[in-house]
């Protein structure tokens, strides 16, 4: 402990401030969270940041990780973090920007999920300085009594400025009891932490407030509340998601990641070196300065695909990932026009099952004609030299596949 927080003794209040508000929509609370970093500067205390995680199984992108980078940079200036999974908060569901009521979660879900979570999210925070914990430890023991106090704390008006409950109540769509329960879960789970800091995207600004709220209540000091925007996908238009096909997954391999990050919009370039890399709000700056002056967005890409890739790749499939996409596409050693082949039964996506479309298509003329070029070294996959072994092998979609000297086919999802 002694150690993480000696090195935030190294880096001052306001220098850490600056890193955290770092793209940042919001921060309410900045007078008292400059005076808690500057307590834990002079106390080596360090302090505890929460993140409150819903476990509805997402397979996280870029869009998922500028809350999870943000406290990552927080972890690296010394500071502790806490994952609250909301196994018991899961039970009722978010209403948050729902329409309708969220069916319920089972405890055999939530468990899942959570497992799905860690496999996740710990590309991105530190394992060391993460404490992972569920609400249902704590939420599960509070009596009635209990329950009516925190209850207390608001009110039905209070409740119906969230936009999601006035757009249900004005229509009369219904609206459970429990579901205004929610938010105040999710509020008493800073108290029970004693969280300094709390940080959510912006859709999440209801449920973080109410804690600041809920921990006055307990004569606790209120946590400063960070929240983050939601980030464009790769259309610069909608926000980031698996469904729109407009985003890059976090667990895809270095070439296709790199290959995508070079598809960012030129008008977005700033904005994911603010939110999805670690870069220091200076040379951020001037990065923007040099696009002001005419630099070419291309060379300036460049470096977001290298950061961004090596967030979760090591250094030697970075180096081959960037290798791949000048030849390939770069050098134009891929035609620019290739034809695509859609898996459309994610049941069966190996490169065996593929074999009757690349027949079809008239890519190859038999399974032994493939069985033979793979023997022979003439089947890549992104770059990636194919053997017989690898007919069994799970395409992952927006890859291209090389068959023989001059045949190219995309493969999607």
């Amino acid at each position: 402990m002694e150690e993480r927080c000696n090195k935030s003794a190294h880096m001052s209040a306001k220098e850490q401030l600056r890193i955290i508000c770092k793209g940042a929509s919001q921060l309410v609370g900045e007078k008292e969270i400059l005076d808690k970093l500057d307590t834990s500067c002079k106390t080596r205390k360090p302090l505890t940041v929460k993140l409150g995680l819903d476990p509805s199984a997402p397979d996280i992108h870029l869009g998922h990780t500028v809350v999870l980078r943000k406290i990552r940079q927080m972890q690296e200036a010394g500071h502790e973090a806490v994952v609250v999974i909301g196994d018991f908060t899961g039970k009722i569901g978010d209403p948050t920007g729902k329409s309708r009521g969220r069916a319920a979660l089972s405890d055999e879900q939530v468990k899942e999920n959570a497992r799905t979570y860690f496999e996740q999210i710990f590309r991105v925070l530190d394992r060391k300085k993460t404490t992972v914990a569920y609400n249902s430890s704590w939420l599960a023991k509070l009596n009635f009594e209990e329950v009516v106090r925190l209850a207390a704390s608001t009110t039905v008006a209070r409740m119906l400025e969230r936009d999601d409950f006035k757009n249900r109540y004005e229509n009369q769509i219904p609206i459970g009891v429990h579901e205004f329960l929610y938010p105040l879960m999710q509020a008493y789970d800073s108290v029970e932490l004693k969280a300094d800091v709390e940080l959510g995207g912006t859709d999440q600004t209801f449920n973080i407030l109410m804690g600041r709220t809920l921990q006055k209540e307990f004569g606790q000091e209120p946590q400063a509340a960070l929240f983050m925007p939601l980030l464009e996908g790769l259309d610069g238009i909608e926000k980031m998601s698996k469904s729109l096909g407009n985003y890059i997954g976090v667990q895809e391999p270095a070439q296709v990641m790199f290959k995508k990050c070079m598809e960012v919009p030129d008008s977005l370039i700033i904005r994911y070196f603010e939110l999805v890399t670690d870069i220091h709000p200076d040379e951020v700056a001037q990065i923007e300065a040099q696009l002001a002056e005419g630099v070419n967005p291309r060379d300036v890409k460049l470096r977001l695909a290298r950061e961004i890739t090596g967030l979760y790749h090591s250094g030697e499939e970075l180096r081959n990932a960037e290798e791949f996409y000048h030849a390939a596409f770069s050098r134009k050693s891929i035609p620019e026009q290739i034809p695509e082949l859609i898996i459309e039964n994610e049941e069966k996506d190996t490169l065996a099952d593929l074999i009757p479309l690349l027949i079809r298509n008239e890519l190859i003329t038999s399974r032994n004609e493939l069985i033979r070029l793979l023997r022979q070294g003439g089947v890549r996959l992104d770059g990636e030299k194919l053997c017989e072994e690898d007919l069994s092998m799970t395409l992952m979609g927006n890859q291209v596949l090389k068959l023989g000297k001059k045949k190219f086919v995309k493969i999607l999802k």
